[in-house]
């Protein structure tokens, strides 16, 4: 839910919030309050027995970061393209599907309430969409772009997931993506006009995302994805575009006809099947 604040959030800043930049310093304010969550917890004290795990891993965190930066900028960018509702839907719509396939490739195997529940929640997003585009105002390229950030955000998830279950310590791990998509993301703060970040608005605006929509969402996400399946985490997840949906109606005064209603209310019920299904299956490997 603090993840689907993140396009109303863009959308009430200031116009002069590109989104290239809005992602990059998202990416900065987030990796430092996941590495202040990390010190004043006292998990540094992890790092010095952790680090033969890291240096055995650090290609998967680069690929994890790289991925973390993907989802980032083509989600930003596909937001102020397409609109909250449908650029959040169609990339945390279509990401449990990408989820599943990855993980899948990698050893995970999808149950049957997994299956059922995200059959659900994605004929939800199909009606959603549908219901929200109007022939020539839907724009293609914001949709691939959408796409693109459902193939980012699948791929650190599964990524994540796999790094957990060899022991790699979670907090660290979310914190190193960052770090590295921090990194890639930087250049697009050189010579970007940051002026309306000295505003009340601009501020308010980029403090909540980088801490509460990144920092502790995103180690909140670690947490829950040590003790599920990376496909039914992904399922679950899908409470950022319902949220996404309810605040760009309620808030942005976003219109979604009769066929997205119910398509927002098909979503969760996805959501309750997928819950109710992480009862009954068996716990995941490792």
């Amino acid at each position: 839910m603090l993840w689907g604040t993140t396009g109303t959030t863009q959308a009430l800043a200031p116009a002069a919030a590109e989104p290239q930049s809005v992602g990059a310093l998202r990416m900065v304010l987030g990796t430092a309050t996941m590495a202040a969550i990390v010190l004043i917890g006292g998990e540094s004290r992890a790092i010095p027995r952790e680090l033969p795990a890291l240096r055995r891993s650090a290609g998967w965190l680069v690929l994890g970061g790289l991925a973390v930066a993907a989802y980032q900028l083509c989600f930003f960018v596909a937001v102020a393209r397409t609109g909250v509702a449908v650029g959040t839907m169609v990339a945390l719509g279509s990401a449990p599907v990408l989820t599943g396939l990855f993980g899948w490739a990698l050893g995970e195997r999808p149950t049957r309430s997994w299956i059922v529940a995200t059959a659900v929640a994605i004929v939800g997003i199909v009606l959603i969409v549908l219901g929200s585009g109007r022939g020539a105002s839907v724009d293609v390229g914001g949709v691939l772009l959408a796409l693109g950030a459902a193939a980012g955000y699948a791929l650190y998830t599964v990524l994540g997931r796999r790094l957990l279950v060899a022991g790699v310590h979670g907090q660290l791990m979310m914190t190193l993506f960052f770090a590295v998509a921090t990194v890639v993301l930087l250049p697009r703060l050189v010579g970007a006009d940051l002026g309306w970040l000295v505003s009340p608005r601009g501020a308010i605006s980029m403090l909540w995302l980088g801490v509460a929509a990144t920092g502790v969402a995103y180690l909140l996400f670690q947490r829950g994805l040590a003790h599920l399946p990376a496909g039914l985490a992904s399922t679950l997840s899908l409470a950022e575009p319902f949220t996404a949906t309810l605040l760009g109606v309620l808030l942005l005064h976003e219109h979604l006809g009769l066929l997205s209603a119910v398509g927002v209310l098909v979503v969760l019920v996805g959501l309750v099947l997928a819950g109710a299904g992480a009862r009954h299956d068996d716990p995941p490997p490792g």
